[in-house]
Parts: C-alpha cells; structure tokens; sequence
C-alpha cells in the first residue's frame, strides 16, 4: 500500500463531474489497484475513489505533479499535486480476512443448511466461496436459475453492503456465474444500509436466529 499525503486538488470525470479544490488530503494506492483519496473527517469513506481495475499513471515534463487513473469504462480521476507532503509504501502480505463473530458463523451454517428459507426454489451452490478479495459468505442459485451471493452480517450496517458490492462485482465478471445479484442478510439492518442496498439493486432479508435455530418454528427444528 502507498500513503500519500499531499496539497492538491482533485477532478473526476465520467458519467457525472466533480472537483475538489485544493487542501491537504490522504492519497492511498493499494496493491488491488484502487485509489482513494480521504480528508480527515468522514469516518473510513473517502472523498473520492477509483476502484479496480484501474490504471494510475504519473505525469512527467509539463505533466508532472499530474496524476491520472482511468478506469476500465473511461472514467478518470485526475489528481493535481501542489506540495508532496509524504510518501511512504508499505507491503501489507495477505490478509487472513474477517473472523465472523460465533452468531454471524453459525447463522451462515444455519441458512446454509436452510437455503430455502430465502425463497422455494433456491439451491446452495456452497458456503464460503472463495474470491480474490476473499469469502462470499453463501454462493447460491433461486427458482430461475440465477446466481446469488448473500453476505451475511449479525448487524447490518453501511459497510456490510459495501462488502457486497466488490463481491458482486468480482463475480458478475466470472461467465460461469453472471448475472450475479446479492441478498444482504442480518438480524438487524440498519436503514441506512437499506437504502444503500436497495439503491444498488441488493435485496435485504431480516434473519431470525431462534427461528433459524428451530427453536420458534417448528418446521425448521433442527432435533
């Protein structure tokens, strides 16, 4: 990962345009390809992105100071450096990934094992299908035969369904398994998270634990 704080200003351009003037921003570059560009406010979202695939390319001569990422439609990113504040890169090896809470595993076993509960028709493809930015929680297919990837979370926030979104668009580039649509699961979830989903064409499910657990439903009991 590169870390780069600098004085600059910063102009997208794509299906919409946007500028930021210049002030002192965090630049990160990450082995994935992505660039973010973050102020010191806004919690872990930044002001600004380009995610992978993408292509950063730093000006030279009359260009330097100037960089450009392109993405894979187009869309650039042009980032004006004023002041180099600092520079750093760092090798942050592999990441062993998130380790789900006891509720969020076993609740991935329980709907896993009880694919139908989203719906008559649906069949488990299998649990913890590995990606390159690692584990969709449930890979599955409905009554008509389309893939669906379910992140599953024990309280469903913003960046649950953030998640989601690279995993689906990972997988929406496999042939085998396009078209790719996502359930966002969880005991509880957030309305901000419902409207981000909804917007990104993501279904939202409310899990019920006991009921998963067999506990209130007697057809789902397990003994």
């Amino acid at each position: 990962m590169r870390l780069v704080i600098a004085r600059c200003s910063v102009d997208y351009a794509g299906r919409l345009t946007a500028h930021l003037p210049s002030a002192p921003r965090l630049i990160l570059v990450k082995a994935d390809g992505s660039v973010s560009i973050h102020a010191d406010d806004r919690a872990y979202k930044p002001l600004n992105w380009m995610s992978p695939p993408c292509t950063l390319k730093e000006g030279t001569g009359e260009d330097e100071g100037v960089w450009t990422v392109v993405n894979k439609a187009g869309e650039k990113l042009i980032i004006t450096m004023e002041e180099i504040l600092h520079d750093s890169s760092h090798e942050l090896g592999v990441d062993p990934g998130l380790i789900k809470d006891g509720v969020e595993a076993h609740l991935q076993e329980l709907l896993a094992d009880r694919i139908e509960t989203l719906g008559d028709g649906y069949t488990l493809i299998r649990r913890e299908y590995m990606t390159a930015i690692g584990p969709v929680d449930i890979l599955c297919r409905d009554a008509d035969g389309q893939t669906v990837a379910v992140e599953i979370k024990r309280r469903g926030e913003i960046d649950g369904v953030e998640q989601l979104t690279r995993y689906l668009d990972l997988l929406n580039r496999d042939p085998h398994l396009a078209p790719v649509r996502g359930i966002f699961a969880a005991q509880e979830i957030k309305p901000q998270a419902r409207v981000l989903a909804t917007d990104r064409g993501i279904d939202c499910r409310v899990l019920d634990y006991d009921a998963l657990r067999g506990i209130e439903d007697d057809k789902l009991r397990l003994f």
